[in-house]
């Protein structure tokens, strides 16, 4: 059981109620790792009994101001199930096209961070030229920018999203998906660990060591069996909602 777990509320199912004091951990982990962009990205998380709707940040709340009573409910057509509250219209048609197109994501992360965005500005910019990007290489996808909040980038980041669990959305930033909130943690933390890294390396001037292609295969098999797995990310999560719960965050509310 995940450490941002309470008690279930008695007005919701236990499903929903246990998710969304995962995502509002989610949202104060991102806030703790300093990867928010004020309140201009946004975290989502299915609800596991509903499969057709699910929670996403109430748009002009800060990051650690969020709770598990304050995120906003609802489905893929954009019906809202909450009283009061607002959401984002890009973030509706970022996560619901990514549902749609993969009903085996539970977890959807997208992120602005200065490290992403710079990467996103490049051709295909990440090079297996790190361990940190050999946890991810084997499995990005490259998005090309559309126009936002359309009908038509919505079905179109459901195709991308079908190429990998990793993605670049091009000139604009990152995005994850995952089974599990700690999964798509954990893939966003890796990919933003290599796209730092990439930059670094262009700054050198200098050439990069090269990693050999054995090995990059190697990595790759490796990969594709740690993420399979359900515990893929879960230790490392549980850590950082331990450090928030310390800092002394109230989002079990």
């Amino acid at each position: 059981m995940s450490a941002a777990l309470k008690l279930p509320r008695t007005d919701m199912t236990d499903a929903e109620w246990h998710t969304r004091c995962e995502l509002a951990a989610l949202y104060h982990v991102v806030e703790l790792l300093g990867w928010t962009d004020l309140i201009n990205t946004h975290m989502s998380a299915r609800i596991p009994d509903e499969p057709n709707t699910f929670l996403i940040n109430n748009y002009g709340e800060m990051f650690d101001e969020i709770t598990a009573s304050s995120l906003v409910k609802m489905d893929m057509e954009g019906r809202v199930y909450s009283d009061g509250g607002k959401f984002n219209n890009a973030g509706f048609t970022i996560h619901s096209g990514v549902y749609k197109a993969r009903p085996d994501a539970a977890c959807v992360m997208h992120t602005h961070t200065r490290a992403g965005a710079g990467v996103s500005l490049l051709t295909k910019g990440l090079r297996p030229i790190s361990q940190d990007a050999l946890q991810v290489y084997d499995d990005i996808a490259y998005h090309d920018y559309g126009v936002p909040a359309s009908a038509e980038e919505c079905e179109a980041l459901g195709r991308t999203c079908k190429n990998g669990t990793h993605v670049v959305l091009m000139n604009h930033g990152l995005l994850t998906l995952g089974p599990s909130v700690h999964g798509a943690f954990y893939r966003m933390y890796c990919l933003e660990r290599a796209c730092e890294l990439e930059l670094i390396a262009r700054q050198l001037n200098a050439a990069v060591a090269p990693i050999d292609d054995y090995v990059i295969g190697k990595a790759a098999e490796r990969m594709r069996k740690r993420r399979d797995t359900p515990e893929y990310g879960r230790a490392e999560w549980q850590g950082l909602v331990r450090k928030v719960d310390r800092q002394g965050a109230d989002y079990r509310r």
